[in-house]
């Protein structure tokens, strides 16, 4: 299981109910395992679960269409 970290603008429960669709459309094939928005975080980090960790842009653009941006955040 690999986490990804995003910076992002996802700034309340209203905002992550807005990108969920979005989040939740990636095929399957992206192996999505879960997803969460720290909303409580400067940052607002959103972290995914996942088996692969090449779905970045995905992600990236999933949160783009929602109207919101996100910033994956590399690993040390």
């Amino acid at each position: 299981m690999e986490t990804l970290n995003f910076k992002t603008n996802i700034n309340c429960s209203g905002c992550v109910a807005a990108v969920t669709p979005f989040l939740n459309s990636i095929p399957s094939v992206a192996h999505i395992d879960g997803w969460n928005v720290d909303t409580e975080s400067p940052d607002k980090i959103l972290t995914v679960q996942t088996t692969d960790n090449r779905i970045g842009e995905e992600i990236q653009k999933a949160v783009e269409q929602a109207g919101y941006w996100a910033e994956l955040i590399p690993r040390p």
